[in-house]
């Protein structure tokens, strides 16, 4: 009795510790996924053209940044270890080495988007479209680097397991967001108005003051001191860098390949018609908004796993990622339930068109299926992130979309090979196939690592 006790205080204590992580880090993740949502909105408002320029800008950049900010978040894991093992004079010269890789990676990027216009041309973007487009991708770039650094603080924040500064940083940007639109889309206090393209400037000085509020905010909160970020002027040290990189990149290219994977399949469809290609963004666009729930967990699952390590407790971290998994499933349990029972009315809150709207609910259907594999394959690249264990979740994330869900989808939607093409409810179910190999692979590949580290420790 007294040990089942002992055991529902652990599972308390985990489940309150994981909770406070990831709640602000869900708050935080909604509001940038809302200021997309606000720049669509009021682009959409100046008129179709300029809706579609952001759109189309949104399809370059996005990814990009994706892929930049999943090289930053190495800083997360690390940063955690040395917390937990309590050596926080190692934070300050890891982080100062992160903000150097950040600056690179971030001006890097930056220069990318500058460059896009022949990506453009190869997409066969409408001519019209593409100046707009242009000016909409020269703004955010001028903000690329500012978020590049406020990743790498952001992650040193979330490392020490201090995460409400994310929140509110996140919804100050939100907030700012708004009116810095107005300004440059109208040409408000004597600017040209730039009209929708000028949603990218708006974003940047977003970016700009979230990154100057996190600096002000990790410089003169008490509880990052001991971590000495500012006490010196570090140069680069390609070591440390490497060792970043080592742990860094994997994470990007698997966040890039999951993402890139839903804009291959909007190319794929992109002939059926219009009313295919509206059904499938409204069905992406929610399961996205939803899947920010258990993308959270799993960010904060990587803290809690990285900080047990550190202090020399490998069977707490394995604990802690077994707890996240569970409290991603029973979100993703919410989520589902969410989706089949109110498709219809989801489906009509993006759209008054019947056929859309059918479509769009038969596609909820196999979003609503794939919150459990999603639920589990995040949380599981998170614990695996916590162990610094990234290559294995590239390679299998690589071999379970691109090499399983996107083939099989490609097969059941728009081949006669099984039978007639089921077009774009063909294309889902490769993702629900993909989804759920790669949280399969990544659930065995994670219990390996907990079993390993347990075993050297002991």
């Amino acid at each position: 009795m007294n040990q089942s006790l002992s055991r529902g205080q652990r599972v308390r204590q985990e489940l309150k510790a994981l909770l406070t992580l990831a709640t602000p880090i869900i708050v935080a993740q909604l509001s940038h996924s809302a200021m997309g949502f606000v720049d669509a909105v009021m682009a959409g408002r100046v008129g179709p053209l300029d809706l579609a320029a952001v759109a189309l800008g949104n399809s370059v950049w996005v990814p990009v940044f994706l892929l930049m900010t999943g090289v930053l978040l190495a800083t997360t894991p690390q940063v955690a270890q040395h917390h937990g093992a309590r050596q926080p004079e190692r934070i300050g010269p890891l982080v100062r080495q992160a903000l150097w890789l950040a600056l690179v990676v971030g001006l890097m990027a930056s220069a990318l988007l500058c460059a896009a216009e022949p990506l453009l041309q190869a997409m066969k973007v409408s001519q019209e479209l593409i100046p707009p487009t242009m000016t909409y991708l020269h703004g955010i770039a001028l903000g690329i680097p500012a978020v590049a650094l406020y990743y790498v603080l952001r992650c040193f924040s979330d490392g020490l397991g201090q995460t409400r500064p994310s929140m509110l940083l996140g919804l100050f940007g939100l907030v700012m967001n708004v009116p810095l639109n107005d300004l440059f889309i109208y040409g408000r206090l004597g600017l040209p108005a730039l009209g929708g393209p000028g949603c990218g400037f708006a974003t940047a000085v977003s970016m700009w003051l979230m990154f100057l509020g996190m600096l002000i905010w990790v410089n003169r909160a008490p509880i990052y001191r001991a971590c000495g970020l500012f006490i010196r002027f570090d140069r680069p040290d390609w070591a440390v860098i490497r060792r970043l990189l080592s742990v860094g990149v994997p994470i990007g290219i698997a966040v890039f390949a999951e993402s890139s994977i839903f804009a291959v399949i909007a190319l794929l469809i992109g002939g059926l018609g219009a009313t295919v290609v509206a059904g499938h963004q409204i069905a992406l666009n929610f399961s996205s908004l939803t899947f920010m729930v258990p993308l959270s967990i799993g960010m904060a699952v990587t803290v809690r796993v990285g900080q047990a390590l550190g202090r020399g407790a490998p069977r707490d971290a394995r604990f802690s990622a077994g707890m996240g998994m569970a409290v991603g499933l029973a979100c993703a349990c919410v989520s589902a339930s969410i989706m089949l029972l109110f498709r219809f009315q989801i489906a009509t809150l993006y759209t008054p068109d019947l056929p859309v709207v059918e479509l769009a609910a038969s596609l909820i259907v196999f979003a609503a299926l794939f919150q459990f594999s999603d639920a589990i394959q995040v949380t599981a690249a998170g614990g695996l992130r916590g162990y610094q264990d990234t290559r294995a979740t590239m390679i299998i994330t690589l071999f379970a979309y691109w090499g399983i869900g996107l083939p099989v989808g490609y097969v059941l939607g728009l081949t006669d090979w099984l039978g007639h093409p089921s077009g774009p409810a063909g294309l889902w179910q490769g993702l629900v196939v993909g989804l759920t190999c790669a949280a399969v692979l990544l659930g065995i590949r994670l219990a390996r690592s907990a079993r390993r580290r347990i075993r050297s420790t002991a």
